[in-house]
């Protein structure tokens, strides 16, 4: 770095310290590129009268006039020739033996000796690094006055002489002079001025002072010609403002970048937690920079932020090099789901809505008490998965003396803990749904009140809503009613433990055979009305410890034709066909669903085998499903005149709407909401759950793409055609994972089994690609 000159310590006192930060002297080395200056003192004011500052601005343009006695431009042997315009460059101008400056590239500009013509516009020059180069003449940038006949091995000293000239408070001193004369001036009158001579090497150092000053000069060209104007009073000392806020912008960016570096270096089980880089607000601000880049949910100054980021690690600017270096650096780990970044999914409550969640449990209030009926004489089922935390229905069955069956469907009631429009309520709608993924559930309502207060538990009086129905024996519904009450489940089971006890038809558990029997001719009841088999294999995961590299997978494959299922499917639907008539009978606006019956008849698919095959054609002619909020539509694919989605008031927030206007005619009141609000409200928590599922599908496939990434090489897999994409492109489902794929098949059918094994998968990019085995050499 270039050591103060003596003129520019005598002007420390006077002229602006900072003109060295601002300024950002290049150096004129071989490269020529930018160097950082030392740390920038704060800009000082001057004082004195304006007489006393232009004494001072005289004496050091003095000093810096007298200190070389000989011409610097004759120690290096330099002709003293007539200067050449450096505002107009062309053909005729340049000729063989001229020192000029050109631009190198967006961030270089070199001195280069021209050597002869290329064509008819370009040069060839030898630069200060001996390159030769072919540059046009709009990149030249200077030509060096009274170059003639320059030994281009003698740049190096040229620049070498140059340094001792490029005292950067020399612009200061000078703008101070020139702006109270209000004066512009040439490249060479600036020489002129400061270093009182006009040859050539003062004039291209004050060429370089000024062209590489953003503070206090600015360039005006004018008629083929150029000066430099001084810049007035207040742009300076923004122009100063602006230029200290970005040196410590950029000292703060290349603190991080250090961070970062050192945080990847550490090995996995040492690397700083995810909080560590929250708790200072700018290295907050940039962190969050780079995960909103990843997920491609940035706005501009994040994007900028972490584009600087990504450059000054010399990585791509892309959303996969932001999210590699994420985990690199332990802020993410290595199966992040970023949909929950992307959709802005809530995660956690606030404090206000934690502390009313405390005042119910505390209070465990019960508007409905004085009205609730005692059920807890019945045997009573809740079967869910084996992993589900919110349980909010349960069954019962018996067999009256005329020998029709007399079902009940027991909903959990939250709503004797919520008021309609309270804070817990308007959270839920906001929510719309609870949010199950492979490594988490997200519930609608605050956890403890969720998964303890609401939920139904075993052994415990739990209050509920019961749906009970009298079946015909054809199926139909001969008898409705709905009431508050009390129950006390009797057991929890999972669907693969309600089927074992199904299957070994034990004496004691009659009512769970007369469940399964109302299921059946329920069943074959809806099947009479035009209802469509949309069963499939659908897989579910459960992933424990997410967090790590390598975590436990474990995937289940449901079949929904599993009696178990079948009869807890029946049943919901039962519920639902009740309270739509319900609601009907007795005018209450309820958010009724129907689905039109398809324009192709059930039986054009009938020669297909049951079960996925023909639920994918089913589904292939649907038609967009129907809501009404004043009274039933039919609902085609269930074959059922009306339906209310009633029996998952905790999960879904559409259900707990149906519970407030039912419960509320129970009690004898006017229900909360009109028809028009019911469908405002729907709308909003609508939204909410195509996200919800949106991010199930997705986290779903991902965790089946890691499964299978995991699996031996060469592992054949069987699959069923579903369908036919092209020629025989075509639609596999893997029978043992639950996937869908895409591949060419060599023969069979819709219906057919195949054999494939994995030839590519990808999580991250959701690539998964197989090949078929043909027959003959399995």
């Amino acid at each position: 770095m270039m050591r103060p000159s003596p003129m520019a310590a005598r002007a420390a006192s006077g002229c602006s310290t900072a003109a060295v930060a601002f300024f950002r002297l290049r150096p004129l080395g071989r490269a020529a590129r930018p160097a950082p200056a030392p740390a920038p003192a704060r800009r000082f004011a001057f004082s004195g009268t304006a007489a006393c500052r232009g004494r001072l601005v005289d004496s050091v343009l003095q000093e810096l006039r007298s200190r070389r006695p000989v011409r610097v431009s004759a120690r290096i042997g330099l002709q003293g020739t007539k200067e050449l315009s450096d505002s107009k460059i062309d053909k005729k101008t340049l000729r063989k033996g001229l020192l000029l400056e050109f631009v190198k590239d967006s961030e270089r500009s070199l001195l280069a000796v021209v050597e002869r013509p290329d064509g008819k516009k370009n040069w060839v020059v030898t630069d200060q690094n001996g390159i030769l180069s072919s540059i046009k003449p709009q990149q030249v940038t200077y030509v060096v006055p009274g170059t003639i006949d320059f030994d281009c091995s003698r740049i190096a000293e040229f620049l070498e002489k140059a340094q001792d000239l490029l005292d950067p408070t020399i612009l200061e001193c000078a703008w101070m002079e020139l702006s109270e004369k209000d004066k512009s001036v040439t490249v060479e009158e600036f020489a002129d001025i400061v270093y009182g001579s006009k040859e050539s090497l003062e004039s291209y150092c004050a060429h370089f002072l000024l062209s590489r000053d953003i503070v206090y000069f600015v360039k005006v060209d004018n008629r083929g010609s150029s000066t430099y104007q001084p810049r007035p009073s207040a742009q300076v000392d923004e122009l100063i403002r602006r230029k200290l806020s970005k040196e410590a912008a950029d000292k703060e960016l290349e603190e991080f970048v250090d961070l970062l570096k050192s945080a990847k270096a550490l090995p996995l089980d040492s690397k700083p937690s995810k909080n560590s880089w929250l708790m200072e607000e700018k290295v907050k601000q940039k962190i969050e920079s780079l995960q909103a880049y990843a997920v491609d949910a940035c706005n501009d100054a994040q994007r900028r932020m972490a584009g600087n980021i990504l450059k000054a690690l010399g990585f791509s600017r892309t959303s996969s090099a932001a999210l590699k270096l994420l985990i690199n650096v332990g802020y993410f780990p290595v199966h992040v789901n970023l949909d929950l970044f992307r959709y802005d999914v809530q995660t956690t409550y606030s404090e206000e809505v934690l502390s009313v969640a405390e005042e119910l449990l505390a209070d465990c209030p019960d508007s409905d008490k004085h009205i609730r009926k005692d059920l807890s004489n019945l045997r009573v089922y809740a079967i869910d998965v084996d992993e589900a935390d919110e349980l909010d229905d349960a069954l019962s069955a018996t067999r009256l003396p005329d020998g029709r069956i007399k079902v009940w469907i027991h909903v959990a009631d939250p709503t004797c803990f919520l008021q309609p429009r309270s804070i817990i309520d308007r959270e839920a709608m906001h929510r719309g749904t609870s949010i199950f993924l492979p490594t988490a559930t997200y519930p609608m309502f605050p956890e403890r009140l969720a998964m303890n207060a609401m939920s139904l538990q075993q052994g415990i009086d739990c209050r509920s809503v019961s749906v009970s129905v009298t079946l015909h024996p054809d199926g139909s519904i001969a008898e409705y009613a709905i009431a508050n009450s009390v129950i006390k489940p009797t057991y929890m089971l999972t669907y693969e433990g309600a089927t074992e006890l199904l299957y070994m038809n034990l004496e004691e558990e009659e009512d769970l055979r007369i469940l399964q029997e109302a299921a059946s001719i329920r069943a074959q009841w809806r099947c009479s009305q035009g209802s469509i088999d949309t069963s499939m294999i659908e897989p579910r995961i459960k992933v424990a410890n997410p967090d790590d590299p390598e975590p436990n997978i474990n995937l289940y494959v449901e079949d929904q034709t599993n009696p178990a299922m079948q009869l807890v499917t029946e049943m919901m639907i039962l519920c639902g066909e009740a309270v739509a008539a319900f609601g009907a009978d007795n005018n209450i606006p309820l958010p009724y669903r129907g689905h039109p019956q398809s324009s192709t008849a059930v039986s054009a698919f009938a020669y297909l085998p049951e079960g996925p095959a023909r639920s994918v054609a089913n589904i292939s002619v649907l038609r967009a499903a129907e809501m009404d909020f004043r009274k039933p539509v039919a609902h085609g694919v269930l074959g059922v005149p009306g339906y209310v989605q009633f029996s998952s008031p905790i999960r879904r927030y559409v259900d707990l709407l149906a519970h407030y206007q039912v419960k509320a005619f129970l009690r004898g009141e006017s229900p909360p909401y009109s028809a028009g609000d019911l469908e405002g409200m729907t709308f909003i928590a609508t939204m909410h759950v195509k996200v919800a599922r949106r991010l199930h599908s997705n986290s779903l496939r991902y965790w089946l793409l890691e499964y299978l990434r995991r699996q031996p090489k060469g592992r054949k897999y069987k699959a069923l055609i579903l369908r036919f994409m092209k020629d025989r492109m075509a639609t596999l489902l893997l029978l043992d994972v639950g996937i869908q794929v895409t591949t060419m098949v060599a023969a069979g059918k819709v219906g057919d089994g195949a054999t494939v094994v994995v030839e590519m998968v990808h999580p991250r990019d959701d690539i998964l690609s197989v090949t078929e085995i043909p027959e003959d050499t399995e």
